[in-house]
């Protein structure tokens, strides 16, 4: 004879699966609030302060990317 144990753990709830959403949500709009940020301040230098940091004006999308995603 055969026996069958099911040990699958707890099923998430709906309050749990919602607040896990709401952390992403939350995570997504801190990232991108940080990428447009990053992206402002650094538009708002003139080449030369650019030049001056090592970086051209080419750069600043994928350096505000970096900062705000991590690499």
């Amino acid at each position: 004879m055969a026996f069958i144990t099911d040990t699958r753990g707890t099923a998430n709830t709906l309050g749990q699966r919602l607040s896990g959403l709401r952390a992403t949500i939350v995570t997504a709009y801190t990232q991108r609030k940080i990428y447009r940020t990053t992206i402002n301040e650094l538009d708002m230098l003139t080449d030369r302060e650019l030049g001056d940091l090592g970086f051209g004006r080419s750069m600043i999308k994928q350096i505000a990317f970096d900062s705000a995603y991590g690499k």
